[in-house]
This record gives C-alpha cells, sequence and structure tokens, in this order.
C-alpha cells in the first residue's frame, strides 16, 4: 500500500472519502506532516475513548458492546498509522538506496 492509497483508506475509514484525500493533496491541501499529525492525533482520542468506555463497564456504567466498538475504532486507527509508517520506512529506505 503506497502513502496515498493509506490516506485514501484513512481518509474512507473517516467517512471523508479517499477522492477527497486525493483532490485536497493535489489542489494544494494539507501537508504529509499536518496529514500525519491529524492521524496521530485522531488515534490517541480513539484510544483514549476506548479506555473510558472499559473503565465506565467495569464500573458497570457501560455496556460491552460500547467497549467492544471502542476497541475495534482505535484498533481500525492503530493499523492505518502502522501501515503508513510502514510505507515512510520503505520509501526512505528506497531513497538511501539510490545512487548519488
Amino acid at each position: 500500500m503506497n502513502p496515498l492509497m493509506a490516506a485514501r483508506a484513512y481518509a474512507q475509514a473517516q467517512g471523508t472519502g479517499g477522492a477527497t484525500a486525493g483532490a485536497a493533496a493535489a489542489a494544494g491541501g494539507p501537508e504529509f506532516s499536518q496529514l500525519l499529525s491529524n492521524v496521530m492525533g485522531d488515534m490517541t482520542q480513539q484510544t483514549r475513548a476506548a479506555e473510558t468506555q472499559m473503565t465506565q463497564a467495569v464500573q458497570g456504567q457501560g455496556s460491552m458492546i460500547d467497549v467492544v466498538t471502542a476497541v475495534s475504532s482505535a484498533e481500525a486507527s492503530l493499523e492505518t498509522v502502522i501501515a503508513v509508517r510502514d510505507q515512510v520506512i520503505s520509501a526512505y529506505q528506497e531513497i538511501m538506496r539510490m545512487p548519488i
């Protein structure tokens, strides 16, 4: 998966559609660093929401369905971040193999 595909997958998971992410990047949209910042912020927010849901369930104030949904959402966000990280590392390694 290349970085643009990862960005589109992330955008689709967030409900904004892949075409918007590609169009925004082509039309001078957010920079790559800003995109990474947003992805990391969303992942952190979803992880905290999952932790909150788990705490509420342990205290008897929440339902297991909410916990499973929150954990699943946090897991999907983490997988997106990992996929982007892997692509960045792959791109870096490819650049380092190029002759000067």
